[in-house]
Formats: C-alpha cells, sequence, structure tokens
C-alpha cells in the first residue's frame, strides 16, 4: 500500500515545472495588464490633445473619415495675420491677466503676511473670507455680479473684467502667499529688528526676498486663471471685451474647430510653461505651510 501510494504522488521536477509555468503566465499577465492600462491612460490624456493637433492642421475633415483628407496651414496664418480677431484677443487677454496680477499682488502680499502671523484676531475668518467665492456656483455669481456692474457703469469695460477676475484670483494669492510668509525664518526677522533695522527695511531685506518663490508662484496661478477665465468676461465684458476663451467659445459655436483648436493650443502652451515654473518655485515646506 505504501508503494502504490508512493506511485500517485507526482514527482517533484513535475511539481516544480507546473509552479514555473504558472509564475511565468502570472507574470506576462501582470505584463499586459500593465501595458493595457497605459495604454489606456495615454488615450486618456493624449488623446484630446492629438485630435485638438490634427484639427490645428486640418484643411478638410468630413465624417466618417479617420483623417482629415486634406492638410495645411491656413488656418494658422489666418489666426496669425495682424488683423485678425485672434491677435486682439491675446493682447486683451494678456493685457487683463497682467493687471490681475497687479490687483491681487497689492491686496496678497500685505495679507498674506499679516495672515501668517497667528497671533492675529479673527485670522482663521479672514482667511476663510477669501474662500467665498468659491462656495458658490460661479454662474450665480457672475450674473449679479453683471448686474451690479451694469447699474454702476462697469459692463463691458477692462476695469469690470479685471475686478471680477481678481476677485476669483485672490483665494490663490492670498492662501499662498501666507504659506510662503509662514515658511520664512523668523528669527532672521527678529536678528534684523534687534540690529536696529526698522520693519520697513526688514520686510523688503529680509522677510519679502525669503517668501519671493511663493509670491512669483501666486502670481503665475493668477495669471493663468485669468487668461483661463470665461465666465467671468463672458457676463461682464462681452461683448465689448473680446479675450482668447470668448473667441474659442464663439468659433466652437459656429462650427470653426480649426479656429477653435489653434485658440486653445495658444492657451495651453503658457499653462504648460507656467506649471513647469511653478514646479520649481513652490517648495515642499512652503506646501505645507497652506492653510496652517
Amino acid at each position: 500500500m505504501m508503494h502504490s501510494n508512493h506511485q500517485h504522488q507526482p514527482e517533484p521536477s513535475v511539481m516544480k515545472k507546473c509552479k514555473c509555468f504558472f509564475d511565468a503566465f502570472n507574470s506576462r499577465m501582470s505584463f499586459w495588464s500593465q501595458c493595457v492600462f497605459i495604454l489606456i491612460f495615454a488615450l486618456i490624456l493624449f488623446g484630446p490633445i492629438t485630435n485638438l493637433l490634427i484639427w490645428t492642421v486640418a484643411e478638410t475633415w468630413y465624417f466618417p473619415n479617420a483623417l482629415p483628407s486634406q492638410w495645411g496651414m491656413k488656418y494658422w496664418y489666418q489666426v496669425f495675420n495682424p488683423y485678425s480677431d485672434v491677435s486682439g484677443s491675446l493682447l486683451t487677454s494678456i493685457f487683463i491677466a497682467v493687471l490681475t496680477v497687479i490687483v491681487c499682488l497689492l491686496v496678497s502680499v500685505p495679507a498674506g503676511y499679516a495672515l501668517s502671523k497667528h497671533s492675529m484676531p479673527f485670522r482663521v475668518f479672514w482667511m476663510l473670507l477669501f474662500l467665498i467665492p468659491q462656495a458658490f456656483p460661479n454662474l450665480t455669481v457672475y450674473m449679479n455680479i453683471a448686474r451690479l456692474f451694469y447699474d454702476v457703469g462697469l459692463n463691458g469695460t477692462i476695469v469690470g473684467v479685471v475686478i471680477v477676475h481678481s476677485v476669483h484670483g485672490l483665494m490663490f494669492s492670498v492662501w499662498i502667499c501666507v504659506a510662503a510668509f509662514a515658511s520664512t525664518d523668523p528669527m532672521l526677522e527678529r536678528a534684523s529688528r534687534n540690529l536696529g533695522a526698522g520693519p520697513i527695511y526688514t520686510f523688503f531685506h529680509i522677510v519679502l526676498p525669503q517668501a519671493a518663490p511663493g509670491i512669483i508662484a501666486s502670481c503665475i496661478f493668477v495669471f493663468l486663471e485669468s487668461l483661463d477665465e470665461f465666465t467671468g468676461t463672458f457676463f461682464v465684458g462681452a461683448p465689448d471685451i473680446t479675450t482668447l476663451p470668448l473667441l474659442l467659445y464663439t468659433a466652437s459655436m459656429e462650427g470653426n474647430y480649426q479656429i477653435a483648436s489653434i485658440t486653445a493650443l495658444i492657451l495651453l502652451v503658457p499653462s504648460i510653461l507656467f506649471m513647469l515654473l511653478i514646479n520649481r518655485f513652490m517648495k515642499p515646506e512652503m506646501l505645507a505651510k497652506i492653510g496652517k
């Protein structure tokens, strides 16, 4: 009986081969599952961008063709024509974005420095106050702002659009500036005061240089937010003020997908470049101070 049972047990070499086979199978399945995941992720991430790039050089593209039947740079010439609407809208967008950054800096730098001190009365209340514009639907807020601006004559003006963009951008600039000033070394500030330097000199020569990377990052956030802002500009500025997002929307509604795609690409390029700069200026220790 013992000899018979021994005959039915699989040999060690057979078991080892089976184990190697299943290990190889699992490894191969894991490899292919990772490939499928990466492919799906790439399609989700780069699929829309690829479609956007194709539209920028497509002169004729009709359904059900998978690719354009005629390629060319005709619409690029139209976009960069000195007399095109895109050139004027681009300059208007940049001008409004720069003014918005200046307005936000004038408020966020002193506010960020004051709010970085935990001894400030009602500190949490003031910080939450800058989050209120984000707590309500933008459409409802901008509709009411447009009605108020119409009564005071700010509708259809650069000033009105800059005010709307600034209110929206103050959330980014104030909170980031608070984190930037909170990450500075207080001992250097105390040493400067102990050596006889005044508060203004200490702020501009000791504190501000330390917080400069965070302030630059906040400026970039505000600039990009203003450059891409559509809803506020539409309700407050249109039709007298035309920015790139408004032009993109108009071109899309008219079915001019080439102009819309080129306009979207123009808006995409500074976003990518500035995000690389933000990655350089935003330090981990400063990010840890946001909200504290």
